[in-house]
């Protein structure tokens, strides 16, 4: 199905410069909308093109939008203030998207990879009812129990994050060389000079690590139909981290599937065969739950925050038995890996 790509700016309500992007099927009426909630240092347009290009094919209406200090966006560099800046202007454009005459009418989901997927569930608890359902793509939501930071370690870092919140002072190594599997898409996400690639900083760290244990103490507050996708060989976020999700979250609509031997980017750093696989599941669960907008959702009325400028299937595959590291998590991060696994 032939699709139509467009770039926009809005100006959020700090005044900043943010970079949007949408896919749109060439079609009288796409199926549903879906909004891109993108990853720590990540960005839409290129390295969330093949979600957009395959979602938009398959009749979805897809947008996107690079967080403050991510992308094309303007902002220092991968610096989170505060992580429910990033919540709010994704939800005032979203909404701002929803409520145009053309859109009321149609259901609407979220799509979260990794932190993103934090984005997404917090979106929801802003506002439980809007949403119908979730992608939640190895999600950050949770720190795994064996490697939490220790509460000494997060107490010193917290009272030097007010005089030093920009410092790049978070120890880690290169995420991109344990993340992505496909050694071709993996030199082409390093040479995308819109993904932030240093150190983490120390306050945006700190943010992370509050979001994470915050929306643990929150997972049974979840009530939207949401499919969770999580590679078992994956060692920037814990599979247990999905599992909990799954298990505590009060959905009555909640769909889990981990992928054996694959990694932490199951969308954009496998092997051609298994992003095959992951986007029909994707598409499969999204294409029976296209139609349920409900009379409610329709007359709510959205919030303008920006001004313009420019039936449960679970499939829980056994525990693949990899090596990994036990290095330091941080928000749901572990250190790189320590030995590689081919996917079959």
């Amino acid at each position: 199905m032939a699709f139509e790509y467009q770039e926009d700016h809005i100006r959020n309500s700090r005044g900043t410069l943010l970079f949007t992007c949408r896919w749109l099927p060439l079609i009288s009426s796409p199926k549903a909308l879906v909004f891109l909630c993108h990853g720590y240092g990540m960005e839409c347009s290129g390295f969330m093109r093949e979600c957009g290009t395959r979602l938009a094919a398959a009749g979805y209406a897809v947008f996107g939008i690079d967080y403050e200090g991510h992308g094309r966006s303007k902002g220092a560099r991968c610096y989170i203030k505060k992580f429910e800046n990033i919540v709010n202007d994704c939800s005032n454009f979203f909404k701002t998207i929803c409520a145009q005459e053309e859109y009321r009418d149609k259901s609407r989901f979220l799509y979260g990879e990794s932190m993103g997927g934090a984005v997404a569930l917090l979106l929801h608890k802003k506002d439980p009812s809007f949403w119908n359902g979730a992608v939640l793509v190895a999600p950050m939501c949770k720190i795994s129990e064996k490697v939490k930071p220790h509460p000494v370690v997060v107490n010193i870092l917290t009272k030097m994050e007010e005089i030093i919140p920009k410092w790049k002072i978070v120890p880690t190594k290169d995420v991109i060389d344990s993340a992505f599997k496909d050694p071709i898409k993996r030199e082409v996400i390093r040479n995308n000079k819109l993904i932030y690639q240093d150190k983490p900083r120390l306050k945006t760290a700190l943010e992370m690590l509050r979001t994470s244990i915050s929306l643990e103490d929150g997972l049974n507050e979840v009530i939207l139909p949401f499919f969770v996708l999580h590679g078992e060989a994956d060692i920037v976020t814990d599979p247990e981290v999905s599992k909990a999700l799954y298990e505590k979250a009060s959905s009555k609509d909640k769909t889990i599937k981990l992928y054996p031997g694959m990694w932490h980017g199951l969308t954009s750093g496998e092997p051609d065969e298994n992003i095959e696989i992951v986007f029909a599941d994707i598409t499969a669960w999204l294409d029976k739950r296209c139609n349920a907008v409900t009379f409610e959702q329709i007359l709510r009325p959205s919030n303008q925050g920006f001004e313009k400028f420019d039936n449960v299937m679970v499939s829980m595959a056994a525990t693949s038995g990899r090596t990994q590291s036990n290095g330091t998590y941080l928000c749901g991060l572990k250190r790189p890996r320590t030995q590689r696994r081919s996917a079959m």
